[in-house]
């Protein structure tokens, strides 16, 4: 799409009717599948790639059998291993969820209600017949200015609590703002926005045999924060959040999910290790880097896992 015009407010965005959410889908196009992956043109990306100073790679994906125990009702997965002739191995993985670890939201993975999926696309009858599937952000691929927001830093710097493990604990836009001034950061259009809780590590080091949990921190759901990033202009949000937004969450706030995914094309990513990024963020004294990522090419599937690597 040609992204010469301006990018509209959210609050000029049109909304959709009986919903009354503002949506993205005239400003992107007619079955568009990239929404604001769109704003990493190749000038973004080349600009991005200055971002890269010291050459230190970080992997920002979790073991693929953690969190364990898994989280909403999945089952953890199955990994064999076996000989197929006396000099080779090779493996099978069973049971395995693609969003069961970290992991990309897809735009076929929420819909608007009967307004249906992004840019008011409908469910395929065939999965792999989807318009919407992950495989067409697999052969674009993900990459630009990655910039940490580093909630958890910031709320434990003068020895404050930091973010829950097991409480539907909200934090507000303002909050997100906040730490984005202390950092001194300023947020550029086509940013991938990386928003670190310290949720992972809490979760692992919870005593073994405990439960999965049923109460989860995350970023509040409502409008100010779907405003707030939309008016950033950001390519994506990723977070070490296993929903992004608090679970079980509140039905008189909505549901943020919807209102980034199929409304405002915003991708969503849940479940990155954030935490060698966040020391290593405090090592070089900033906090962007070179973001890539490469999603799973799997048709018409809804998410996949994550796949990225920063690089300061």
């Amino acid at each position: 799409m040609n992204l010469n015009k301006v990018v509209p407010s959210y609050d000029e965005l049109p909304r959709l009717p009986k919903l009354d959410m503002p949506h993205s889908w005239a400003f992107f196009g007619p079955g568009d599948p990239f929404g604001t992956l769109n704003f990493l043109t190749p000038e973004v990306v080349a600009e991005a790639a200055r971002s890269v100073r010291t050459g230190e790679v970080v992997a920002l994906s979790l073991p693929a059998d953690q969190p364990d125990p898994p989280l909403f009702g999945r089952e953890p997965m199955r990994h064999q291993q076996f000989d197929i002739d006396r000099n080779t191995k090779d493996d099978v993985v069973d049971n395995y969820f693609p969003q069961g670890s970290s992991q990309w939201d897809g735009f076929y993975h929420v819909r608007a209600r009967e307004f249906g999926y992004f840019g008011g696309v409908e469910a395929a009858t065939d999965p792999v017949d989807a318009p919407l599937g992950i495989e067409l952000w697999a052969e674009r691929g993900i990459a630009g200015r990655g910039v940490l927001i580093d909630v958890e830093a910031f709320l434990t710097a003068d020895g404050g609590p930091g973010v829950p493990v097991d409480q539907e604990h909200t934090i507000s836009p303002g909050l997100l703002q906040r730490v984005v001034d202390a950092q001194g950061v300023r947020i550029r259009q086509g940013d991938i926005l990386l928003i670190r809780t310290g949720w992972p590590a809490k979760y692992a080091a919870r005593p073994a045999g405990a439960e999965a949990v049923t109460a989860i921190p995350g970023l509040h759901a409502g409008e100010d924060t779907a405003r707030l990033l939309w008016n950033w202009h950001a390519a994506a949000v990723v977070t070490d959040l296993p929903a992004v937004e608090p679970v079980p969450g509140d039905a008189s706030v909505g549901s943020l999910h919807r209102r980034l995914l199929p409304l405002l094309g915003l991708p969503l990513a849940e479940l990155f290790a954030l935490e060698a990024l966040s020391a290593a963020c405090a090592r070089a004294g900033r906090f962007d880097f070179f973001f890539t990522a490469a999603p799973l090419n799997l048709r018409g599937a809804s998410g996949s896992p994550g796949n990225a690597l920063a690089i300061l």
